[in-house]
């Protein structure tokens, strides 16, 4: 790489909301294919873990009333922000997958401290940590393959905590349980999603007011 490539500076390129309608082209001619053929292609499998995950994103994202005209970033420190400026971490599981299975699967979620990593400058923060205010695990509890269906969110159930109590998790800081998680937190439904969001952050808030009084 010679200095002239090296000194480029680009800046980060802002995404645009797609609608979906977007035609591919090879030399200004359309090829027969828009984007949503590609959608349909790469993430109609939202029981798969990759593509679960986001959806979970989504499902909390609505429970908030975020903005969905903003296109999810994919390198952010944490996963939403509420209106508010609620920081969202989202985690998920499930115990029916989109691949064969002789078990259902064990509930674990990763709860790894991380590295941030600024798209305005293309620097990394050194120090590994949890940026986000509330943690908002999201477990697809149905067990029956037949009529499992993520999109239907009765299916869903919900635990959120507020960040400082998952710093204070003893046993691992890299994953916990679901037996774990329940000792922590009762379990929540969707339509109290938003309420339970804005209590952890409450109570976020005073543990942080509460440390930086210490004498």
């Amino acid at each position: 790489m010679n200095n002239e490539e090296s000194l480029l500076n680009l800046p980060p390129i802002e995404a645009t909301l797609k609608s979906g309608e977007e035609k591919l082209a090879y030399n200004g001619n359309n090829i027969g294919y828009k984007l949503i053929n590609f959608w349909q292609w790469s993430v109609s499998d939202i029981l798969s873990n990759a593509t679960r995950g986001r959806f979970a994103e989504f499902i909390v994202g609505t429970a908030i009333e975020f903005d969905n005209a903003a296109v999810r970033d994919e390198w952010g420190a944490y996963d939403l922000e509420s209106k508010k400026g609620i920081k969202i971490e989202v985690k998920s599981a499930s115990y029916i997958q989109s691949w064969s299975q002789n078990n259902y699967s064990a509930i674990t979620f990763s709860i790894k401290t991380s590295k941030y990593w600024n798209t305005e400058n293309g620097i990394s923060i050194s120090t590994a940590k949890r940026h986000a205010d509330v943690y908002v695990f999201c477990l697809l509890k149905n067990k029956d393959q037949e009529n499992i269906d993520p999109m239907k969110l009765e299916q869903w159930s919900f635990f959120v905590l507020p960040t400082y109590k998952i710093d204070g998790y003893t046993r691992s800081q890299s994953s916990i349980t679901l037996n774990s998680l329940s000792k922590l937190v009762n379990e929540i439904q969707y339509s109290e999603l938003k309420e339970e969001i804005n209590r952890a952050y409450l109570e976020q808030i005073k543990s942080l007011s509460k440390n930086t009084t210490k004498p």
